[in-house]
């Protein structure tokens, strides 16, 4: 009886012990090619065509950003924006829809995050060199919005994938101008 049970538990630690290597190994491998991909992204974060500063700003620097915890475009729109100088309090919470509504910011400008600056609104992945003009210009709006999350703008950089978009100013009474528009970028 107990020569046949070790014959039967033998083959299944045995088998049990080699799945477990493979998988050690699998994992291992995984967790490498994670690492190459990371890399490559920050490669590409790092040569973003937004980066480039070309619009001085001496004023106020310090700004509230609102979103997701669980939103990476808005984490790489700060850092977007910290590149450019901008000191970020990082506030991540889940009810963005106050945020919106306690800022006028109507459904046609939404983004995925707000930032607060100087008493406006910056609504989305807003380039910094058109916060640094928009916040020199003091202009009577509630701020600027990009809607939605376009492919190439800061934060939702896609290699060669980059869509048209518009930076929209907005104003008390719902008039909405056009403040920027990139076409080819």
């Amino acid at each position: 009886m107990l020569k046949s049970f070790s014959q039967l538990i033998l083959p299944i630690i045995v088998g049990l012990a080699v799945v477990g290597m493979i998988g050690t190994v699998y994992l291992t491998q995984t967790t490498g090619e994670q690492k190459t991909v990371n890399n490559l992204a920050n490669s590409t974060i790092l040569a973003s065509n937004w980066d480039s500063i070309n619009e001085s700003y001496n004023g106020n620097k310090e700004m509230t950003v609102y979103r997701s915890p669980s939103c990476g475009c808005c984490g790489l729109w700060v850092e977007h924006a910290e590149k450019h100088g901008f000191k970020i309090k990082d506030i991540k919470t889940d009810d963005m829809a106050s945020i919106k509504q306690k800022y006028q910011i109507t459904s046609d400008l939404e983004s995925c995050h707000t930032a607060i600056i100087d008493g406006y609104v910056m609504e989305g992945h807003i380039p910094a060199d058109d916060i640094k003009q928009f916040l020199t210009e003091k202009p009577n709006m509630i701020g600027l919005s990009v809607p939605g999350m376009p492919l190439g703008t800061p934060g939702m950089e896609a290699g060669e994938k980059k869509q048209p978009f518009a930076v929209f100013a907005f104003n008390k009474t719902g008039a909405i101008e056009v403040f920027q528009e990139y076409q080819n970028y």
